[in-house]
């Protein structure tokens, strides 16, 4: 069974057991959380599609960790006027492992 999810503005493809790094929750490591914005259900011939989502579909996860991404490095260059800033930026995440999906 697979599903579409949306999380973070974002849509994910899942299955049971996959483990994906979302956009951070205000969730703990070691909790449960649901999410019910489902796009698509694919099961062989039992597939449902939403308009936009699909009523009464929900799919758990559970929460492994949370964390920050490897630091990319931004470089603001201005030629001929001896000026330049760097920065850098770490996007936090929530890593999940999907545990259950129901219709």
């Amino acid at each position: 069974m697979q599903a579409v999810i949306v999380t973070g503005g974002k849509q994910y493809s899942v299955k049971e057991g996959d483990v994906i790094y979302i956009e951070k929750l205000g969730v703990e490591a070691e909790e449960t959380v649901t999410f019910d914005q489902v796009l698509a259900v694919v099961d062989g011939e039992n597939s449902k599609f939403g308009a936009p989502v699909v009523a009464g579909a929900s799919v758990e996860a559970k929460v492994l960790k949370n964390g920050k991404a490897k630091k990319i490095t931004i470089l603001k260059y201005r030629p001929k006027k001896d000026s330049k800033s760097t920065r850098g930026h770490r996007q936090p995440y929530t890593k999940v492992q999907i545990e259950k999906i129901s219709v």
